[in-house]
């Protein structure tokens, strides 16, 4: 069931590269068919999982190397299926507001469908030498993405990128091969994996958290180690940046709680640690978004501000908060999704990102106006949102392990929203008047998918918390939650 979702895109993707046209609205209409399908396939699995059964589902597993203990593992939980059908909805999305594209569609198409596999197989596998090959399989459609169709700076950006996603990954992979020594018969499996990892010294389990949460770290990003973020979102593609913020990000903070799952003792060691890191990044992100007149360098700070929470979220180790995070990290690739959508479809009308440069939409242009207050007010958690029950669980997370100490991070919170609220006086408020086309019917609809799915997790967010109560309960037993 797992290898079809995996390969589908693949597929995809070779369909796309052999196609004889060369028309680019119809390897357009091949990519939106298999992204089509691979959504539709990703809600029949959430259909055919079970909410209250065991923590671990659709697991299928095939031999890959036997003496080195590897194999071809692929399994669900709750928390995994719910980063699946994000994954799925915001290819999708990407793929479809790239209707317009011409120069070098048909690469575009391939390296954005070739991306989407690899994303479902990070979030599927549970074998970790599978898990890194996968991760590691995201980096080069994402460089050329960036290298080839990307801004003016696009080649430093993405050699910034890569360098600094390899980098991480040499620290995970050192610390993966510290646990596939400790682990029962020399596997690769997650859960012997996790069964080593538990029994080692804290000490050890302290040394090879260190590696992961560099590896993970800067994927998420989290301060300081967010160096290659602002560069990449500006100089990529806007549909690019849709994934880039909306999933790849979400990739690091869910390879921590696979780490948290493998190394009790040393998450609980550096809990605090971790909660004064969110406590930086929330801060940082929020003040340096809110000072940026590049609209989109403002979203892409806003990212490191939302992953705080998120960190956060984690580092409470309790059932309330690690809900929260699983929450935020669907409510935030929403979210971030519809900013750079927006922005993107901005940038092509007035070929400028500046501030300055924009007056108000309001009358020329009204369902800009509308989309982009309603993703401004979504992205600082307004009631009604997904960010509101995502920072809600967080923050009750938060109380219940350091008590009146969260109060700062409700600050942090609000020096985030300054700069939602000075872009809505800007575009979305009455004032000077810009000359804008407004969003043709692609584009509404793209944002209208984005704004439904935002409002459905704010005011519905039973099935979503039922999907991942599971595995989040499992977690937060290990840590007596």
């Amino acid at each position: 069931m797992l290898k079809l979702l995996v390969f589908m895109p693949v597929l995809g993707a070779a369909v796309v590269a052999v196609l004889p046209v060369r028309h680019a609205l119809s390897l357009w209409k091949v990519a939106m068919l298999f992204a089509l399908a691979a959504l539709a396939y990703a809600g029949w699995l959430v259909g055919q999982f079970d909410a209250v059964g065991p923590a671990i589902q659709m697991f299928e597993s095939k031999a890959w190397n036997v003496r080195l203990g590897s194999y071809f593992a692929l399994g669900v939980d709750g928390i995994s299926l719910a980063m699946v059908v994000l994954s799925a909805l915001l290819t999708l999305i990407a793929v479809l507001v790239s209707r317009r594209m011409e120069s070098g569609s048909r690469l575009y198409f391939m390296l954005v469908l070739l991306l989407e596999s690899a994303m479902f197989g990070v979030f599927t596998a549970r074998d970790w030498s599978l898990f890194y090959v996968f991760w590691e399989a995201t980096l080069l459609p994402l460089f050329f993405l960036i290298d080839r169709l990307g801004g003016p700076d696009r080649q430093r950006a993405a050699l910034n990128f890569f360098l600094y996603t390899l980098g991480g990954s040499v620290f995970m992979l050192v610390a993966l091969l510290f646990l596939y020594d400790a682990a029962p018969g020399h596997s690769f499996a997650m859960a012997d994996m996790a069964a080593g990892g538990r029994q080692l010294p804290l000490n050890t389990q302290l040394l090879i958290f260190a590696g992961l949460f560099i590896g993970f770290g800067v994927k998420m990003p989290v301060f300081p180690l967010h160096g290659w973020l602002p560069l990449a979102h500006v100089e990529a593609p806007s549909p690019v940046s849709i994934l880039l913020s909306g999933v790849l990000l979400k990739m690091g903070a869910y390879g921590l709680i696979r780490a948290a799952e493998t190394l009790p003792a040393a998450l609980l060691a550096t809990q605090d640690w971790l909660a004064m890191l969110a406590f930086v990044s929330l801060l940082y992100g929020g003040v340096l978004a809110w000072r940026q007149q590049d609209l989109k360098a403002m979203v892409a700070y806003s990212s490191i501000s939302h992953m705080g929470v998120v960190l956060l979220g984690i580092a409470t180790l309790n059932v309330t908060g690690l809900t929260g995070a699983v929450m935020q990290m669907v409510a935030h690739g929403l979210t971030a999704a519809t900013l750079f959508l927006l922005v993107g479809l901005l940038y092509q009308r007035t070929h400028s990102r500046d501030l300055a440069d924009y007056g108000s939409l309001l009358g020329r242009a009204p369902r800009f106006a509308f989309f982009t207050a309603f993703a401004l007010l979504a992205a600082i958690g307004l009631p009604g949102s997904g960010g509101f029950i995502a920072e809600l669980h967080a923050l009750v997370g938060g109380f219940g392990r350091w008590g009146g100490w969260v109060f700062l991070l409700g600050l942090a919170m609000l020096v985030g929203a300054a700069y939602s609220l000075r872009v809505i006086g800007r575009l979305c408020l009455p004032g000077e008047a810009m000359t804008l086309a407004d969003m043709t019917r692609t584009e509404t609809a793209a944002a209208a998918i984005l704004a439904l799915a935002i409002l459905w997790l704010g005011l519905w967010p039973a099935p979503l918390l039922n999907l991942v109560a599971g595995g989040v309960g499992q977690l937060g037993r290990l840590f007596g939650a």
